[in-house]
């Protein structure tokens, strides 16, 4: 198997997302224990789903987060679990002054190279050669 490539039962995949997301308004109140607790949320969040965290910036008004990723889970669902789990738990913790912790928004972009030498190795083991 290609190094960086991951092997599950039915499916061969390297899946890497980049995902980038604002509090309501733009608002800095990512900054101090927040960002720390927000930072152990996401990690938390990303062991449960069984993603790895290859880098995460927290700035004060948004968050790049960039993972490798798995098949069963979109990127929508994968977004959608960490906004809402980190939104419940720090709405608890903190008083941010805010209708909603998070945007409806976020941008994610795909990220990954497959050469065609892969591609071929791939094929060649699925007949068994």
């Amino acid at each position: 198997m290609p190094r960086g490539y991951s092997r599950e039962r039915t499916s061969v995949h390297n899946l890497h997302y980049h995902f980038v997301w604002c509090p309501k308004y733009r608002k800095p109140v990512l900054t101090d224990e927040v960002a720390d607790r927000l930072e152990h949320l996401i990690e938390e969040k990303a062991d449960e789903l069984g993603l790895t965290i290859l880098r995460l910036a927290i700035q004060p008004d948004h968050v790049h987060l960039f993972i490798t990723g798995n098949p069963t889970l979109s990127p929508n669902k994968i977004i959608q679990q960490v906004k809402g789990y980190t939104s419940r738990n720090l709405r608890d913790e903190f008083d941010f002054g805010l209708p909603s912790l998070w945007t409806r928004s976020y941008f994610v972009s795909s990220a990954g190279e497959v050469s065609s030498q892969t591609i071929e190795e791939y094929i060649e083991a699925q007949t068994g050669q």
